[in-house]
């Protein structure tokens, strides 16, 4: 007779009251109510009120529907990876006003709504991983004004509207790996200047606009790595006034001339530049950067001095020929 009781109080105080959806599991003690991997094709209605961690991940939602969230409004972590999400409707998350945590990856979103954002003021971190983004338009992150961790890798993001990172105030990491990006424009991060992470490798990046990372006042790690860099110019990196700056941008198809020589060979001489994986940076031509011998580029430098000077040398020759020639016809004349 105890043992049944024991197995009554321990299942009561499992579960919670009766607002506890019927496939989930409800833990009184910590807020937190489980309903992942449930098949669940909804949100479902009854989970309560105080409900401060709701895992839904693992089910086949396809959409969030609007006001899916009003009854848990103090929700603080919303787990919704791996849940088949096509759609987001508007104003689907706008009652999670104190939501901190919001995880979306491993769903199949092409596009986020213009008021995604909308009434999550506290949101620190924001993952989107893994989805079928393909743009980022200018509203739709517009109010994370308390965004630290947004991971948007593993998408397709082609273009990123101006102005849509303008409310990251406070951001300290960007993942955009393993996108479709060509440029990084000047004006894209100029409100991140507390980013310290920023990750674009496995892009198509070509070009760096100068300016572009200039607001990033305190970038400890840039991840350049298996773009599309060919060239780079040294006041592209100069301008990023940090303390200290790890650099990664191996894997590009650079063109190994003595230009690039000279760009990196500066670049290693800034105090606060470390290009991680120097000896590692290789050619499109079967040639490695690291072991560029500097001879061949004081060589190109010394023959094109030595042909200037040839060129110069023939000219004050011919001008003080022409000089005597002129003093020989006066003479004559005279």
């Amino acid at each position: 007779m105890l043992g049944v009781l024991v197995l009554l109080v321990s299942f009561l105080l499992v579960r919670s009251s009766k607002l506890c959806p019927r496939q989930c599991l409800c833990y009184d003690a910590s807020e937190l109510v489980d309903c992942g991997s449930r098949g669940f094709t909804h949100v479902p209605r009854s989970i309560p009120h105080g409900t401060q961690l709701l895992d839904l991940s693992g089910n086949d939602l396809w959409e969030l529907r609007s006001g899916s969230f009003t009854g848990t409004r103090v929700l603080q972590v919303l787990l919704l990876s791996q849940s088949h999400i096509q759609l987001l409707r508007s104003k689907a998350l706008s009652s999670l006003t104190f939501l901190e945590k919001l995880d979306l990856a491993y769903n199949e979103l092409r596009v986020l709504p213009p008021d995604f954002s909308q009434g999550l003021t506290a949101l620190k971190d924001l993952q989107l991983s893994h989805n079928a983004l393909q743009r980022l338009e200018s509203r739709s992150l517009e109010d994370l004004e308390s965004l630290e961790r947004l991971d948007l890798s593993h998408n397709h993001v082609q273009v990123i509207e101006a102005g849509a990172f303008r409310g990251l105030s406070v951001l300290k990491l960007l993942n955009l790996s393993w996108n479709q990006l060509t440029v990084v424009q000047r004006g894209l991060l100029t409100m991140q200047q507390s980013l310290r992470v920023l990750l674009l490798d496995h892009n198509n990046i070509s070009k760096i606009e100068t300016q572009a990372l200039a607001p990033l006042h305190t970038l400890t790690l840039l991840n350049l790595e298996a773009n599309q860099l060919s060239s780079l110019k040294f006041k592209t990196l100069l301008n990023l006034q940090t303390a200290s700056t790890h650099l990664q941008m191996s894997e590009n198809p650079w063109t190994c001339d003595c230009e690039l020589h000279r760009v990196f060979s500066k670049i290693l001489h800034v105090r606060h530049l470390h290009v991680d994986d120097y000896m590692n940076l290789t050619c499109h031509a079967p040639l490695s950067l690291g072991v560029m011998h500097s001879q061949l580029c004081v060589a190109e430098t010394a023959t094109v001095l030595l042909i200037t000077g040839a060129v110069m040398v023939t000219v004050v020759a011919a001008l003080v020929m022409a000089e005597r020639k002129q003093n020989q016809k006066m003479n004559l004349e005279k």
